[in-house]
């Protein structure tokens, strides 16, 4: 028996809750995943899962060994690594993951300017909306946007984020200009991961407390570059991260509205686990990758307010005004 494995096999499975998601996770038949367990537990001459139809549940013993399995599994690790000479110099190859549309406007240019540079490492980019789990997918670097909760991880915040609502010119010289976010009950609005009945859209009020207002969309999509699409081609109004609009802004395709009801902005931070010694590979793409993404969302900043006018001209052009209706023409478009 195959110790090192079988302590892997009874990790995952643990960690999965059931044989069958450790199967699918270790991509190994679930009759081999049972079969080395069970062989595990006859070695060690103590059981250390509890079976069930639903779920796997540990042991008095098997919650102490998991424990024990986890430090010697590590410990092999990186014992490999520094036999393999990734403490000595940037090789191998690096799990890294990011949001969908972020990953590729800005993580996959830097990615491919990071392998033209170190040519004996090797990168795998997991593009996903969901947050994935560091250690659990063995993770090596983590793109996250938003508050992140206290933890083991080491994060370095690279810039921030704000949520933005634009709409193309088009529709706007046709429909006015939401003059605060209670106006956007008024105007056709795109909304995206919601049902099309409704949506919740966040804001600042004008003395800083967060205010909620309900939307009623003319259309729901899946994803922020459909609702983007959507806008630009005069749907209506939508709601989503700055750098996701900004090149759009930038083109004249989309314009930003409700500028002073913006919410707080939300860091945007380069993560890693942190535990034990860090591979030069990993430190490397940290190294190579922090500037460059710093310089990116600062772009990214400077487009979307390269056409806007100053907080005072907004407020200025705004007093005494409110949205028109729906169909009418308003001159604050072209302001």
């Amino acid at each position: 028996m195959d110790r090192l494995e079988a302590m892997s096999i009874l990790v995952a499975a643990a960690e999965s809750g059931s044989f069958s998601a450790a199967s699918r996770k270790l991509r190994m038949p679930l009759p081999t995943v049972s079969r080395k367990v069970a062989e595990l537990e006859a070695h060690l001459n103590a059981r250390l899962l509890v079976r069930s139809t639903r779920k796997l549940t540990l042991t008095d013993a098997g919650a102490a060994y998991l424990t024990a399995c986890k430090q010697i599994l590590e410990q092999v690790s990186e014992a490999e690594n520094a036999a393999a000479g990734e403490y000595s110099a940037p090789r191998g190859e690096l799990l890294v993951t990011a949001p969908v549309v972020f990953g590729r406007l800005h993580v996959l240019p830097v990615v491919s300017e990071f392998l033209a540079a170190f040519p004996q490492i090797t990168v795998k980019l997991v593009l996903a909306d969901r947050n994935l789990h560091l250690l659990d997918e063995h993770i090596d670097v983590a793109l996250r946007i938003g508050k992140l909760p206290d933890s083991s991880m080491i994060a370095t915040q690279v810039g921030t984020v704000s949520r933005v609502v634009c709409a193309s010119p088009q529709y706007l010289s046709r429909a006015g200009e939401p003059q605060s976010p209670a106006d956007l009950a008024r105007f056709s609005c795109v909304v995206f991961d919601a049902l099309p009945s409704g949506s919740i859209w966040d804001f600042a009020s004008n003395k800083g407390r967060p205010e909620s207002v309900s939307i009623h969309a003319r259309l729901a999509v899946n994803t922020a570059e459909a609702a983007i699409d959507a806008a630009i081609a005069g749907v209506g109004l939508t709601n989503v991260l700055s750098y996701q609009a900004a090149s759009a802004v930038n083109e004249g395709k989309l314009k930003l509205v409700l500028r002073d009801f913006e919410p707080e902005p939300v860091p945007v931070s380069v993560m890693h686990t942190g535990q034990g010694r860090i591979p030069l590979k990993t430190r490397s793409f940290i190294d190579f990758t922090v500037p460059r993404l710093r310089v990116a969302l600062a772009h990214d900043k400077s487009m979307l307010s390269a056409n806007d006018p100053p907080r005072e001209r907004r407020k200025a052009a705004a007093r005494g005004r409110t949205a028109p209706k729906p169909g009418a023409v308003s001159k604050a478009s072209v302001a």
